[in-house]
C-alpha cells in the first residue's frame, strides 16, 4: 500500500497528482529548483526538497537527486509527472532499484517506445535518411526522438533548410530532455491529430479509453483537445483502438499511456506511443468519469482493472492557457499572474497561484481550462464563456485566441486539422478591444480622487487619460459634477455607477458592468488589457535604425559562425539564437545590411529590450 508519493516533476502536473494524493490519504512530496523555491507546487506538498542544480532547466533531468530526496523525505512512491524524466528507462530503474514503488509502466516498456524512432520499428514503420532526402520528399518533418510538447520539431519546406533544422532540432532537443538524437519522417499537411488513451493493468487487461482530437497546435504543441474525437467513423475508431492495444502489448505495458496518430484520408498514420500520462488526459477522465492518476496508483498497488472501462458519457473539451503574444510569434510572456480566476462550472488545472511570478525557465502554460457537458456544442460554448469571462491578470496570454478559435466556424463544425492556425492566426488575432475599456478605466480611476474635491462649482476642461490597449492610444475624457462622474465623446453614454473596482454603464438604455483590476501601469477592464500612459509622454528612446532587440528574457545560446562587426548578412539570415521557456528562438536581418554592432557574447543572459544586434541597411 502507497503511503507517500514524490512527484518527479513541477507546476500545474505536480499539483495535479498531489490532488489526487491528497484525496487518498497519501502524503505528498514536492522537489524544487533555486527558480521553483516558492512556487505553488511547493506550496501544496506537505514535504518540499530542494535540488541543486547548475541551471533551472537542467536541474529536475538529474535522475540521482531525486531519487535521494525521495528516500530522505521518506517517500515509498515516485510519480514522474510528464516531461522531464517522466519516458526515461535509466531513471524507473533507479527508482526500483532504491526499493521504490514506480508509478508508471515498466522500464522496458519505457525503453522500447520512448524513443519515437525504436517505436516505428515496433510498428513496422521507418524513418528517412536524412542524408537521402530530396525535392521529392518533401515536405519533411525533423523530429526529436525522445521527448515531446513540440520540442526539437522542425518543418522543412527547402532542401536548403534541412541542416539548419537539424541543428536547430538537436540543439533543443539536447536542451528539453538532455538528448539530441532527432530523426526525419514525411510532414502529412493538414492532417487531424488523433490519439487514444490506454490503461493496463499488471493482469493483462488493457483498456482503451475513447479517442482524443489534438489538431489545434502551435510550433506542434497542442493548444485545444477534445475527446471523443469529432466526426470519425466507427470503423476508423475501432482501427485506432486496435492499433492502441497492439503497441500496448507489444511491450507488456501497464499503467497510463497514449498512442497518437495522424488522420488524414480516413486513414491512420502512426506517430508515436507517450509512455507517460499526456497534459489532455483530464478531457478522457470528464468523459469516462474516472481519475486517471488514481488508476496509476491503483495499478502500481497491483489491483486489477474491470474486464471493461466505464461508459463515456457527453464531451469534454480543454484549452490550454499560455503566458505568451500569438500574434507576435507565440513570444513567451514574463512577469507577475496577479490573479487568475475562471467562472463555476469548468475545471481549473493550474500550477500558479495569485501573485507568482512566471519565469523564464520553464513552459509558458499557465493553466488548463476544461469544460463537460452533454455534446460537443454545449461544451464548446461552455468553455469559450468561461475563458471570456475568467480574471486573467498579468502578462499577455493567448486568452482571446483561445476564445476566437473555439467560436470559430471551422471548429465548431469539427472540420479543424493541424494546418489551422496557419491558415486563421492572423484573423484570430485581429484587435478587437473593447472600445469602452479605456472610459471604465478612467472612471474607476477618477473615483479614488473624487473625495479629494474633483468637483468644480465652474464649467472646467473634461479629465483626460491616455491609454495604450490593442498597440493603439485611446483617450478618455470625463467630467466631475454635481450628481458625479459624466463621460465625454461618447455618444449616449451615461454613467449609473463608478468606483476603483466597478464601472456600470448605460448605452442608449443598455446596461453594461466592467469590472476594473489596476496593478501599476497595467489596467484590466473586464478582458481587455490595458496600459495607461503619462500624463506627459516622455522623450522616446532613441535606438539607431536597424537595432535588433530582444522580445523576450532569455539566454544567448548562439551567435551566427563567423559574423563579426562590419559583416555583410542577407535579409532574414539568422544573426542571434536565444532560449527562453525551452524553446529556441531565432532573431534575423530584417534587411538586406552591415553588421554595424554585436554587443552580447554566448552565455548572456538579456532582458526584454536589450540590444543584440544592428543592421544597417544597404
Amino acid at each position: 500500500m502507497i503511503t507517500s508519493v514524490l512527484v518527479a516533476n513541477r507546476g500545474e502536473i505536480a499539483c495535479r497528482i498531489f490532488r489526487t494524493c491528497r484525496a487518498s490519504g497519501i502524503r505528498t512530496v514536492a522537489v524544487h529548483s533555486d527558480a521553483d523555491e516558492g512556487a505553488l507546487h511547493t506550496r501544496v506538498a506537505d514535504t518540499a526538497v530542494r535540488l541543486p542544480g547548475d541551471t533551472p532547466a537542467q536541474t529536475y533531468l538529474r535522475a540521482d537527486l531525486i531519487v535521494k530526496a525521495a528516500v530522505a523525505a521518506g517517500a515509498d512512491a515516485v510519480h514522474p509527472g510528464y516531461g522531464f524524466l517522466s519516458e526515461n528507462a535509466g531513471f524507473a530503474r533507479a527508482v526500483l532499484d532504491a526499493g521504490l514503488v514506480w508509478i508508471g509502466p515498466p522500464p522496458g516498456a519505457i525503453e522500447a517506445m520512448a524513443s519515437k524512432t525504436r517505436a516505428k520499428a515496433l510498428m513496422g514503420l521507418a524513418p528517412l535518411n536524412a542524408d537521402e532526402v530530396t525535392e521529392s520528399d518533401l515536405p519533411v518533418l525533423v523530429k526529436a526522438a525522445a521527448g515531446g510538447g513540440g520540442r526539437g520539431m522542425r518543418v522543412v519546406r527547402r532542401l536548403a533548410e534541412l541542416t539548419p533544422a537539424l541543428e536547430g532540432a538537436r540543439a533543443e532537443a539536447a536542451s528539453a530532455f538532455g538528448d539530441g538524437e532527432v530523426f526525419v519522417e514525411p510532414y502529412v499537411e493538414n492532417g487531424r491529430h488523433v490519439e487514444v488513451q490506454i490503461l493496463a493493468d499488471t493482469h493483462g487487461t488493457v483498456w482503451a479509453l475513447g479517442t482524443r482530437d489534438c489538431s489545434l497546435q502551435r510550433r506542434h504543441q497542442k493548444v485545444v483537445e477534445e475527446a471523443p474525437a469529432p466526426g470519425l467513423p466507427g470503423d476508423l475508431v475501432d482501427e485506432l483502438h486496435a492499433l492502441a492495444v497492439r503497441a500496448a502489448r507489444a511491450v507488456d505495458y501497464t499503467g497510463a499511456g497514449t498512442v497518437e496518430f495522424l488522420v488524414a484520408g480516413g486513414r491512420a498514420h502512426f506517430l508515436e506511443m507517450n509512455t507517460r500520462l499526456q497534459v489532455e488526459h483530464p478531457v478522457t477522465e470528464e468523459v469516462f468519469g474516472i481519475d486517471l492518476v488514481a488508476e496509476q496508483i491503483r495499478v502500481a498497488e497491483g489491483h486489477a482493472l474491470p474486464a471493461e472501462p466505464p461508459p463515456a458519457r457527453g464531451h469534454a473539451v480543454e484549452a490550454r492557457l499560455y503566458a505568451e503574444d500569438p500574434a507576435a510569434g507565440w513570444t513567451p510572456q514574463t512577469g507577475i499572474l496577479h490573479r487568475l480566476a475562471v467562472p463555476e462550472g469548468v475545471r481549473l488545472d493550474t500550477g500558479f497561484g495569485d501573485g507568482d511570478t512566471i519565469g523564464v525557465h520553464y513552459d509558458p502554460m499557465l493553466a488548463k481550462v476544461v469544460a463537460h457537458a452533454p455534446t460537443r456544442a454545449e461544451a464548446v460554448r461552455t468553455l469559450a464563456g468561461a475563458l471570456e469571462r475568467a480574471a486573467v491578470h498579468g502578462p499577455v496570454t493567448n486568452r482571446d485566441l483561445l476564445v476566437a478559435s473555439l467560436r470559430h466556424e471551422e471548429f465548431t463544425s469539427g472540420r479543424m486539422d493541424t494546418g489551422f492556425y496557419d491558415r486563421h492566426l492572423a484573423a484570430l488575432t485581429a484587435p478587437a478591444p473593447d472600445p469602452l475599456a479605456p472610459l471604465a478605466a478612467a472612471l474607476a480611476e477618477a473615483h479614488g480622487r473624487s473625495r479629494f474635491g474633483g468637483w468644480r462649482n465652474l464649467p472646467s476642461r473634461p479629465q483626460t487619460r491616455r491609454y495604450l490597449m490593442a498597440g493603439e492610444e485611446h483617450e478618455a475624457r470625463y467630467h466631475h459634477t454635481r450628481t458625479g462622474l459624466t463621460a465625454d465623446g461618447v455618444h449616449g453614454v451615461h454613467v449609473v455607477h463608478a468606483d476603483a473596482s466597478l464601472v456600470v454603464l448605460e448605452v442608449d438604455g443598455v446596461r453594461r458592468g466592467f469590472q476594473v483590476a489596476r496593478y501599476g501601469d497595467r489596467v484590466h477592464v473586464n478582458a481587455t488589457a490595458l496600459t495607461a500612459l503619462p500624463r506627459f509622454p516622455e522623450p522616446e528612446d532613441q535606438r539607431a535604425p536597424g537595432s535588433l532587440l530582444a522580445p523576450m528574457p532569455g539566454t544567448v545560446v548562439k551567435i551566427a559562425d563567423g559574423l563579426v562587426t562590419g559583416s555583410s548578412v542577407g535579409a532574414g539570415e539568422p544573426i542571434v539564437w536565444l532560449e527562453a521557456m525551452k524553446m529556441q528562438h531565432v532573431i534575423s536581418a530584417p534587411a538586406a545590411g552591415t553588421l554595424t554592432e554585436l554587443p552580447v557574447t554566448t552565455g548572456q543572459q538579456v532582458q526584454v529590450g536589450t540590444l543584440l544586434a544592428v543592421v544597417q541597411t544597404t
